[in-house]
């Protein structure tokens, strides 16, 4: 008897075996194997993306997810699985696109291409790993482009890992270096601390913040005096320190503030990450001073951008948008509209004066100001071989119309912002200054004595 019971136990536990398994492969199929017809419908359905332009970015054909421009905008776009979207906009409007409605964006296929074509030449000739650019129409935020290198093809986006999927214009964080002298010194004369003509003492090393203080120092060889307008040219740390030396903490941190850094910049949906700045208890004389050369505070390419900008805006900070047809984001007041135009004559000046071959155009008024910010490895300090290629500027700087920010990370060859970031500027701006057909200004001519 006990036997037979024992048999009977064994095969129930089979039986119970075998129909735990079937509601396992049940589950799966719903879970990971929707019906074909399922699929179809549901991609079928959903809506179409397309740029500013009408240019197609993303529709549905015969069932399937399919991206007619291959790699352009490739890792904004992002990716759907078998019904929904994982990354990008089609997991950040899912709701959206699955109602069958459409999505527009206020991105410029030119300006995108032209963007990604410049880094795809320049970062792997520098031996880079990668890179991104963001280029806004000044005076909406619009978003015109938001390019990522290595690039990414949706239609196939099984074949690329994670870290070439990321939308690097709006995910990496980076600090700034050198691009923010620009944003604070315009801070400054808004605050009436300096003047373009005001002159400094400017050894090529100082000793800052007293007892804790550490030695700063610049790395262009420059006069032992500089003006303000100098300080740009030569992109001098020590001048740096000099014109925030009365500047008061909660001020100068108020401005960086209102130029976007630290907190999420305000587009809809999208995600993005936010760079940080030191907590106002931290700022002493030596923070102070580094904060003016962008070091111990971080950004994205799309925050840099949107600061400079504000720059390039009258002074009027404008969030970026991407999606047309949503409200517009905040809009603040962040210096006078003098201040930021005497600042934008300045960095008209580092191109033509500084690196005119590097990010100018002969006969259009472009400004910027480039950066070469060593990667931070947190407790471990500064990496010694490891660097940041940075450029923000705008176009045309009398009355620009467009602002660009360039990052390229980990060049092997020179990685200096005016060897790298620079030129990359210069191509994007040459694209799109050639589609204007904007006529070059003249030249002066010299007097005849």
């Amino acid at each position: 008897m006990e036997v037979k019971i024992h048999r009977r136990s064994r095969l129930m536990q089979l039986i119970a075996l075998v129909l735990f398994l079937t509601l396992v492969w049940a589950y799966a199929q719903l879970e990971w194997g929707v019906p074909q017809a399922v699929k179809r419908t549901v991609v079928q359905s959903r809506g179409t993306i397309t740029a500013a332009d009408g240019t197609v970015l993303a529709q549905s054909v015969n069932g399937k997810r399919v991206y007619p421009q291959g790699t352009l905008a490739g890792q904004v776009i992002g990716l759907m699985g078998a019904t929904e979207g994982l990354e990008g906009l089609e997991a950040a409007y899912n709701r959206t696109l699955e109602a069958g409605q459409n999505l527009k964006l206020t991105l410029d296929p030119a300006a995108q291409a032209a963007a990604e074509a410049a880094l795809a030449r320049a970062v792997p000739e520098h031996q880079g790993q990668y890179g991104s650019v963001v280029v806004l129409e000044t005076r909406t935020g619009r978003i015109l482009a938001a390019a990522s290198y290595p690039p990414f093809d949706p239609n196939q986006w099984r074949d690329y890992s994670p870290e070439t999927r990321r939308n690097r214009p709006f995910l990496d964080v980076f600090e700034p270096g050198s691009t923010i002298k620009g944003l604070v010194v315009a801070a400054a004369m808004n605050e009436g601390l300096t003047t373009p003509d005001t002159r400094y003492d400017t050894p090529m090393r100082r000793y800052v913040g007293g007892r804790w203080g550490s030695t700063i120092g610049d790395s262009v060889n420059h006069p032992g005096h500089l003006t303000t307008r100098q300080v740009l040219r030569y992109s001098s740390n020590v001048g740096m320190s000099h014109i925030v030396e009365h500047f008061p903490a909660e001020r100068m941190r108020g401005y960086l503030s209102r130029y976007g850094f630290g907190s999420y910049v305000d587009i809809p949906t999208v995600v993005t990450s936010t760079g940080q700045l030191q907590p106002l208890r931290n700022w002493d004389d030596l923070v102070r001073a580094t904060n003016a050369f962008g070091q111990g505070m971080s950004s994205t390419t799309l925050q840099l951008a949107a600061a400079y900008n504000t720059l390039a805006n009258d002074g009027r900070y404008v969030s970026p948008r991407l999606v047309e047809g949503e409200p517009a984001g905040e809009r603040r007041e962040v210096l006078r509209p003098e201040t930021a135009r005497k600042t934008r004559e300045m960095l008209q000046a580092v191109i033509e004066e500084g690196i005119p071959h590097a990010a100018g155009l002969k006969g259009y008024a472009l400004g910027g100001k480039t950066g070469t910010a060593q990667v931070s490895e947190g407790a471990k300090g500064y990496a010694s071989n490891l660097f940041d290629s940075l450029f923000a500027g705008f176009f045309p700087a009398d009355a620009p119309r467009v602002t660009v920010a360039v990052m390229v990370h980990g060049a092997k060859v020179q990685y200096h912002g005016s060897m790298l970031a620079a030129p990359i500027y210069r191509e994007i701006a040459a694209d799109i200054i050639s589609r204007w057909a904007a006529a070059p200004r003249e030249e002066k001519q010299p007097e005849k004595k």
